[in-house]
């Protein structure tokens, strides 16, 4: 009997992480996923190919049922790039550098929201960063009010250090606001960079 999972309604990557979670609970068999966006159904089908899995997908009025059978085989290496990467796909370690608020050029509304998604993409990541530095404006990241505060802990919970700049909390007065993690300096961040592959946001 399959496994469906209705991911319509959801934005990304919420539906691609839905359907990874119902597959990686199982050891072999079928697993459905209900999209009525064709990014989250490409997003889908690319993750399929990626690890090597059998599928098909079929359009029933504006939904799309994308039906992937899980084998118990071994799935050739998944391809490297491609939507919702978010950790170097050799798995060596590494720190995030947070540098803003946003993510990417363009529209702040659209920025914040592509930078939440990509903290929630984190959670579902093989393996977290050895700590995720914030510093200038990736600090209101790490205060009160912001948007990313549970998952920020979280991620903090599981392993990942999360390190805000001292220097920048002051200059935008919010030391007294800090929410997550613990305040750092640039001494140790220098030597955070030095010693690990480091992914820029």
């Amino acid at each position: 009997m399959a496994i469906e999972v209705d991911c319509r309604g959801k934005k990304c990557p919420e539906p691609l992480i839905m359907t990874k979670k119902a597959l990686d609970s199982i050891d072999r068999g079928r697993v459905v996923a209900i999209v009525d966006d064709e990014v989250a159904r490409e997003n889908i089908i690319k993750f399929a190919k990626n690890q090597g899995y059998g599928f098909l997908v079929e359009t029933k009025g504006d939904n799309f049922y994308i039906s992937i059978d899980k084998e118990a085989v071994t799935a050739g290496k998944p391809e490297k790039g491609g939507c919702c990467e978010v950790v170097p796909s050799d798995g060596s370690p590494y720190v995030l550098l947070v540098t803003g608020d946003t993510l990417g050029r363009g529209s702040e509304e659209l920025g914040k929201l592509l930078l939440k998604n990509y903290f929630y993409s984190l959670k579902e990541a093989p393996r977290l960063p050895e700590c995720a530095l914030f510093l200038n404006r990736g600090v209101y990241l790490t205060t009160e009010g912001s948007e990313v505060l549970d998952t920020l802990r979280e991620l903090e919970s599981r392993g990942m250090e999360v390190m805000s700049c001292g220097t920048c909390l002051d200059y935008y007065g919010l030391k007294e606001k800090l929410a997550v993690g613990s305040i750092t300096n640039m001494y140790t961040i220098a030597e955070k960079l030095s010693a690990f592959r480091t992914i820029t946001i």
